[in-house]
């Protein structure tokens, strides 16, 4: 079976089609992972037309295919900057809609794509996105989620799934866990590698995911954003067809800022914000039962009213919610029948709330 030295000397034998070295040479290998006879990689395609980097992507394939062993290959491709063309003159740009140019046929089947967002990282945002996807899930619901955060992928933590996902008639096949489907960069990168990638990198490979995953049918599709207001978000929200988005934050004031910011650019691009959700609201002494406001309480909630959003609940600072996810046990499942899973199943009915009034409102 081919390993990874292997993989890295036949990618040699490709040439850069703008230079005289190597595609490895040259730098347009990321985040190379070999495993079990699965090879995954970001080719990045800068400087090439569309024609151009699929061509590459071909040669490459039929290179790596030479080799024994080979069972499936997953290649996203990514750029970093625009392609070499002939000057254009510069296209009126339209208002913001929220709504891309070509509908994405992957995404076809897919009733809602909700956004669940941060103004900054370490809020509890994928803990949110995976429990609300499991909320839904419990009501019944077909779900899919895409783990959009590059630099800090963690649904394969999450919900405890490493084994990268298969390739089906050139679509890759999303990982599946507890019924709900899901991709993530994170089963593209060895050994838990850092990805050290600029903006338009990230949101390329973000639509490729979004694009080359075969969903199927599904009623929602949750994108854990990364954390921030940059530009692989703003590119995600004008390029993929949201009902709306989430915004994830604590009650304390610095996190609130960032999450107006969060909030704006939603605005900005014509996303509706579905609501607020307050995370690590309160916590509850387990030994006398007295509540503490580590972080604050009700800046979310105060946050919400102010701007004229949604708030949708609030999730108390507990120890079962770390325990669990580090366990890949969402606590929506793991205790189903505990004040936590019902706390998140009122913020998955509250955002479904929001979902049928913007439809009705869409309606007239």
């Amino acid at each position: 079976m081919a390993e990874k030295p292997e993989i890295i000397e036949i990618l040699q034998s490709v040439s850069d089609p703008l230079t005289d070295v190597s595609i490895v040479a040259s730098g347009r290998i990321k985040g190379l992972n070999v495993n079990n006879g699965t090879v995954a990689f970001a080719l990045d395609v800068s400087g090439l037309d569309a024609d151009g980097g699929e061509k590459l992507k071909a040669e490459v394939e039929h290179r790596i295919k030479s080799l024994e062993g080979i069972e499936k290959i997953s290649i996203v491709l990514t750029r970093e900057r625009r392609p070499i063309t002939s000057p254009q003159p510069t296209p009126k740009r339209p208002p913001p809609t929220g709504l891309p140019p070509k509908a994405i046929e992957s995404l076809k089947s897919v009733g809602a794509i909700i956004a669940v967002a941060s103004g900054k990282g370490g809020v509890g945002k994928s803990t949110t996105a995976v429990n609300l996807a499991c909320a839904l899930k419990e009501m019944g619901k077909r779900v899919g989620m895409l783990d959009a955060d590059i630099h800090g992928p963690s649904l394969p933590t999450l919900l405890n799934v490493t084994e990268a996902p298969g390739i089906d008639n050139g679509k890759i096949r999303p990982a599946e866990a507890k019924g709900i489907k899901f991709m993530s960069i994170g089963f593209m990168l060895p050994d838990g590698g850092p990805v050290i990638w600029r903006g338009p990198m990230v949101a390329g490979a973000i639509k490729q995911l979004l694009s080359d995953v075969n969903w199927g049918d599904l009623d929602y599709l949750i994108v854990d954003l990364p954390p921030g207001t940059g530009d692989a978000q703003l590119s995600l929200v004008q390029s993929v067809p949201l009902k709306g988005a989430i915004i994830v934050s604590t009650p304390q004031d610095l996190a609130l800022i960032d999450a107006r910011k969060g909030l704006q650019m939603f605005e900005k691009v014509g996303t509706p914000v579905l609501g607020i959700v307050e995370n690590m609201s309160t916590f509850k002494c387990p030994s006398c039962g007295e509540e503490t406001a580590i972080f604050g309480h009700g800046g979310a909630k105060a946050t919400a009213e102010e701007l004229g959003a949604p708030f949708l609940g609030e999730v108390p600072l507990d120890p079962q919610i770390r325990i669990l996810s580090d366990a890949g046990t969402p606590i929506v499942f793991a205790d189903p029948d505990g004040f936590i899973a019902a706390t998140y199943r009122g913020i998955a009915k509250a955002m479904l709330e929001q979902l049928e009034a913007l439809e009705a409102k869409a309606k007239g």
